[in-house]
């Protein structure tokens, strides 16, 4: 049986930290896990410049209402859970993205926990597991699945390397440069028909 795991920012929805950055006007948030492989330190410079402001996960949270999946996410998403079982595993929070998933019809998802002060300052971050999305797929296919993973950034790589087949979607010219032998995507309907084929 065959579950097929996708990241969630800038494969199904905008990046969130991009959407923050530009509506709070600190470009400083722009960076992802795009740029930054290591997602704790990542993690550390976003909690940082969010003290920096003087801002809680509430600012975040009334961005992320405005923010739509992607034109075409949820119909191929609708389609792809027609043919396979499929699981979003992503490195955001439970505190983000609850309202994302609503619009997405209420698939799956894997993610980490965000530690909120009582005023809502965000002090810091839980990690599900190390290197979540790696040891998710490794964990599937332990009990007898067989996976097949696509996103687009670092910190998908791993999952996509360790599944029966993976795609870049909608990623990076750098990261597509250095990751040649995977086929990469910029549409859903290439990225459906390709884990059709794959199944």
């Amino acid at each position: 049986m065959v579950i097929t795991c996708l990241d969630l920012e800038g494969v199904l929805v905008p990046e969130i930290w991009i959407a923050f950055a530009e509506a709070a006007n600190i470009p400083e948030l722009k960076k992802t896990t795009r740029d930054e492989p290591d997602y704790d330190k990542l993690m550390q410079y976003r909690i940082r410049i969010l003290k920096e402001h003087g801002l809680g996960l509430k600012e975040i949270q009334d961005v992320i209402a405005n923010i739509d999946p992607m034109p075409g996410a949820k119909e191929f998403l609708d389609e792809l859970r027609s043919m396979c079982q499929v699981i979003i595993i992503s490195d955001t929070f439970t505190q983000f993205a609850q309202p994302l998933m609503k619009k997405l019809g209420w698939p799956t998802i894997f993610c980490n926990s965000l530690e909120v002060s009582e005023n809502g300052e965000i002090t810091g971050h839980k990690m599900r597991v190390e290197k979540s999305k790696y040891t998710t797929v490794k964990a599937l296919q332990s009990i007898g699945f067989e996976t097949i993973a696509s996103g687009d950034s670092y910190n998908d790589l791993g999952m996509i390397r360790a599944s029966k087949a993976g795609f870049l979607f909608k990623s990076t010219d750098s990261i597509k440069a250095e990751n040649p032998d995977l086929p990469a995507y910029e549409t859903y309907e290439e990225l459906l028909a390709a884990i059709k084929a794959a199944m």
